[in-house]
């Protein structure tokens, strides 16, 4: 969640009485349970899962029954029929990121399509304001984008997958790059090596303060290489040693995706931005960034009515 926010929520769990101490507290005031590690897995998957299945179709689906015009995300997944997850190795060459969805879908909505019910969650883009959002119409009316966070989500999300069935791809550098650094840097990247490796990497110590890069992550090779090294050296030391590297990966990858998203003022076209609409659909979690902020919002068309006092 952004900064300083935390849920709140009501939680209704049933097990069996035997399973639960209910004399610990005097008042009551709480219980313990007899496997309390069991009870915590449990509860643990369950909301990572529900979580982690909300896509933009769910709260487009909680809003329409709700009509409530806020962002708030839902956790029962609905069909619309979209594609599943991408595959790993759609992570292989994030360049054509866009490319492989250039012309899926119509550069605007038409009648027939609303009637028949055929438009996406997100809509199809429309325009790109001041090189930052992305504004799409869709069924309900119209869809604000933000395109670094959306792309930063979705890029971190096939890293992660990527990790986890095969690891992170990565391609050789044409010309290796040096890059000065502090000695202190140039020992972590010499002892982090494999996590390196692990990470798409191949650096190598070249003197004292200096260090050689010579292979990258595909899907990061037009980011600037430096600053990501450096960003990730800098995680690298903050965490120190290898078991608190290894609980902290995802917040590795994380930083590593900011890298590789699209910055603010690059002027998309209009299959573009659709790509990306496509892509966050089909992308977990893709309501948020990776620092919890919204990637995406929705103005009904009678909110807009609101704004302009149409039929009163």
């Amino acid at each position: 969640l952004y900064h300083g926010r935390h849920p709140a929520f009501v939680l209704y769990f049933e097990c069996d009485p035997a399973n639960v101490d209910v004399n610990v507290h005097p008042t009551k005031h709480e219980v313990r349970f007899r496997d309390g590690r069991q009870v915590h897995d449990f509860l643990f998957r369950s909301l990572h899962r529900a979580l982690a299945d909300t896509r933009p179709d769910d709260v487009l689906a909680r809003k329409a029954e709700s009509s409530t015009p806020a962002y708030e995300p839902s956790y029962s997944q609905q069909s619309f029929g979209l594609p599943g997850q991408p595959s790993p190795s759609a992570i292989g060459d994030q360049r054509s990121f866009y490319e492989s969805l250039r012309n899926s879908a119509p550069a605007e909505l038409t009648p027939s399509q609303t009637a028949a019910g055929e438009v996406p969650p997100l809509g199809y883009a429309l325009a790109q304001l001041k090189g930052i959002y992305i504004l799409a119409e869709n069924a309900e009316g119209l869809v604000l984008v933000d395109m670094h966070a959306a792309h930063e989500r979705i890029t971190y999300e096939r890293m992660k997958t990527a990790r986890e069935e095969g690891g992170i791809r990565s391609q050789p550098l044409l010309v290796p790059l040096t890059l000065a650094v502090s000695q202190r840097e140039a020992d972590c990247a010499e002892q982090q090596s494999e996590h390196f490796a692990e990470l798409g990497f191949e650096i190598t110590r070249a003197g004292t303060e200096s260090l050689l890069i010579r292979q990258v992550p595909i899907a990061l090779a037009d980011a600037d290489i430096p600053s990501l090294v450096r960003d990730v050296l800098a995680d690298l030391i903050e965490y120190g040693s290898s078991d608190r590297i290894r609980a902290h990966e995802n917040e590795i990858l994380s930083t590593m995706a900011c890298h590789g998203s699209v910055r603010a003022n690059r002027r998309l076209t209009i299959p573009e931005m659709n790509a990306l609409l496509r892509d966050m659909e089909a992308t977990e979690r893709s309501g948020q960034c990776n620092h919890g902020r919204p990637t995406w919002t929705q103005l009904r068309l009678e909110e807009l009515d609101k704004l302009f006092l149409r039929g009163r």
